[in-house]
């Protein structure tokens, strides 16, 4: 088989716990035409460390103060040579024969614009936390639904040269739904999408990640981002469903201060609050989630 060149690009800063299982999951698929480059925003933990380790089997690597995410995956495919780009962040890793499955799916259709397979995402534990197929097809109006079946891993997605030339770079004013842009800029520019159902990928759900720590923020520059290429119903839609959500919310802290203290007394309270002080002594692992009317009484 004539296997079609690849770069795949790691964007990292500070990832230095994460970012070997992302190298070695790359270098161990064993792919013949591969280009793998490496773009450090200049970390001062021990990623530098990981990627010397790992120097001989990259096409490139440099540690220096970028932009941020979207900036480094810019750099990244600006320096490169693949038929077909993607880009694989330092904290989600390949599963074995990642890059095979793709070169078979470009084989069959070779006026793929992107290739989308399945993805996953684990916990600290190792526990899958959520698995998601690719909706068949994808379009411009699938990818309008991206906070509802619409979405897929990016991961698990590669997409042609041509369709970078044309839809790229990757907009650096986006810092969390860069993806989502570029699959929108894509899918208007009329490039064909093809979903597969193989699992590629494998994402790591921790503290750090910005779709943990920042989920409101997604959501929000998602919904602005789809509204740009042309899903403004959509913004309209989900705005009025966050404003539910807060007036829900709102109504149920009234109610817990209107009812704070007769919660607190009610029989069955001051019968679990002996148990819950034992169980939450300091050192247990409990300390922590003993509620704030344990605490003070």
């Amino acid at each position: 088989m004539n296997y079609p060149k690849f770069t795949v690009v790691t964007p990292t800063f500070n990832q230095g716990q994460f970012i070997e299982r992302a190298i070695d999951s790359v270098i161990s698929q064993g792919y013949p035409n591969l280009e793998f480059i490496i773009i450090d925003g200049g970390s001062n933990d021990n990623t530098v460390e990981v990627i010397k380790k790992y120097e001989r089997h990259l096409t490139y690597w440099v540690s220096e103060p970028d932009r941020g995410q979207s900036h480094a995956i810019n750099k990244g495919i600006a320096r490169s040579t693949g038929d077909y780009l993607t880009w694989l962040n330092s904290d989600d890793w390949y599963t074995p024969g990642t890059l095979k499955i793709f070169a078979d799916v470009i084989k069959d259709n070779p006026d793929a614009g992107v290739i989308v397979g399945a993805g996953q995402i684990v916990n600290e534990m190792g526990q899958v936390v959520f698995y998601k197929e690719p909706t068949n097809p994808i379009t411009l109006e699938t990818l309008y639904n991206w906070f509802s079946e619409g979405w897929f891993a990016q991961p698990s997605s590669i997409f042609s040269r041509r369709a970078w030339e044309i839809c790229g770079p990757v907009d650096e004013n986006e810092h969390i739904a860069m993806d989502l842009d570029l699959w929108l800029k894509i899918a208007s520019a009329q490039f064909r999408f093809v979903p597969i159902n193989d699992l590629l990928s494998e994402a790591l759900s921790h503290s750090g990640a910005k779709t943990t720590a920042f989920r409101a923020l997604m959501r929000v520059e998602g919904l602005l981002v789809i509204a740009k290429y042309g899903g403004i119903n959509v913004l309209k839609s989900e705005i009025e469903k966050m404003s539910q959500e807060i007036e829900d919310l709102t109504a149920q802290l009234v109610w817990y201060n209107r009812n704070y203290e007769i919660i607190i007394n009610h029989p069955v309270a001051r019968l679990l609050r002996p148990i819950i002080k034992r169980l939450g002594k300091e050192g247990s692992y409990w300390q922590s989630k003993v509620p704030p009317w344990v605490k003070d009484d």
